[in-house]
């Protein structure tokens, strides 16, 4: 068995707040090189950003390699995003539209 359960080969096991004890086994790099760039564009504090500016924030910082012209990167930001609040890393505001931040 692999020391971390949730990386199994070139694979990571995320989860989803909308479907608790649910997960689902997506690219390894492409997920890093999302969360990365999430949470280094996410404020520490309410209001937080918008998913659309968190993603004009973040799509300079993705490497190309993995994102070419930032190809599929709302579909991975959306993933990060639900994987990382089930794991209470960042929190959403209730607002419309929605709103971002590092949790605290």
């Amino acid at each position: 068995m692999p020391a971390d359960r949730n990386m199994i080969g070139d694979k990571i096991e995320v989860e989803n707040i909308m479907s608790p004890g649910r997960v689902h086994r997506v690219d390894r790099a492409k997920y890093e090189a999302m969360r990365m760039a999430l949470l280094s564009v996410l404020p520490k504090s309410p209001p937080g950003l918008t998913v659309a500016q968190a993603k004009a924030a973040l799509l300079p910082v993705l490497p190309d390699a993995l994102f070419p012209g930032g190809d599929k990167a709302g579909w991975w930001l959306k993933a990060a995003q639900l994987d990382l609040e089930a794991k209470g890393i960042i929190a959403r505001e209730n607002t419309k539209p929605l709103r971002l931040h590092i949790a605290q």
